[in-house]
């Protein structure tokens, strides 16, 4: 089943049929606030607010592990986010679509990363870590509606919440990025961990403040004149997505626990092999 992760502005699935809307208990606390099952088009889809209703939630007070954990138990096999992002190349323009398939986590290490640890030893690949079918299925359909959408980009994932320095912006340029921004990390590697394909349509919102001209330099003010226009467009073109065959999984991040997992079963208490078993499926 795709779910859907809502960035900045996309709280809630376009005119959904919901089936039913709560939330879970999980073992690593509330998520950021009620999945929602329903039906878009002919397809089922769960929905989630990265940021809870009203946008309640910065991006470091997030509880990804819950978010991700909550999804996976609810059926979830694969995750389309939608995220705000700054440029740090000029022909990924403000206004368009940008699809990462790299990421460089330059979070510091501050945000729960992982649900292994605490007796539970785990290493999982993400040397590629997004999904190709997922990447392949949403960027046809925008280059069928026309929508400028780049992709092969990597995402630096900085912690936030205040907008970076230019100095920084220069740094995640000189190391290859192509994208900025606050939430992807971990969200990105714990799908992984749940073994969930995902991709994240990026919001291109400005150019960051590497650009000499402090006009182009990014700020919440700016950042929303824009918005509006690139969400109406990124809505677009999920709807346009979901009206046709959803793209199946790759098998080898369906099976990222395969081999990854050093600790036995038989070491575990209960509750440790009752949240494994989750994102085992």
């Amino acid at each position: 089943m795709l779910a859907i992760m809502g960035g900045t502005g996309l709280y809630d699935l376009p005119e959904p049929n919901v089936v039913t809307r709560f939330q879970p208990e999980t073992p690593f606390g509330p998520p950021s606030g009620d999945v929602v099952h329903g039906r878009f088009h002919e397809h089922d889809v769960l929905f989630l607010a990265r940021h809870g209703a009203g946008h309640r939630l910065l991006p470091h007070e997030v509880n990804y592990r819950a978010n991700i954990y909550a999804l996976k138990a609810a059926g979830a096999t694969m995750l389309l986010g939608f995220s705000a992002v700054g440029s740090l190349v000029l022909d990924v323009k403000p206004g368009e679509l940008a699809i990462p398939e790299q990421y460089f986590d330059f979070t510091r290490g501050k945000r729960p990363h992982t649900f292994f640890g605490n007796g539970v030893a785990a290493h999982v690949s993400t040397a590629k870590p997004v999904s190709e079918a997922l990447v392949n299925w949403i960027t046809s359909v925008a280059s069928e509606l026309g929508v400028s959408t780049h992709r092969n980009l990597t995402y630096a994932c900085v912690e936030g919440p205040r907008l970076g320095t230019q100095a920084e912006s220069h740094f995640l340029r000189q190391a290859g990025c192509h994208l900025v921004g606050m939430t992807n990390v971990p969200e990105v590697f714990l799908a992984r961990e749940a073994q969930i394909a995902y991709a994240t349509v990026g919001l291109v919102t400005d150019y960051d403040c590497w650009l000499d001209d402090p006009t182009q330099h990014v700020s919440v003010e700016n950042v929303f004149q824009l918005y509006g226009a690139t969400l109406a467009k990124a809505q677009h073109v999920l709807n346009a997505a979901m009206q046709k065959p959803l793209p199946e999984p790759e098998v080898e991040i369906r099976a990222a626990l395969k081999g990854a997992v050093l600790t036995r079963d038989k070491e575990l208490s209960e509750p440790q092999l009752e949240w494994l078993s989750v994102i085992r499926k």
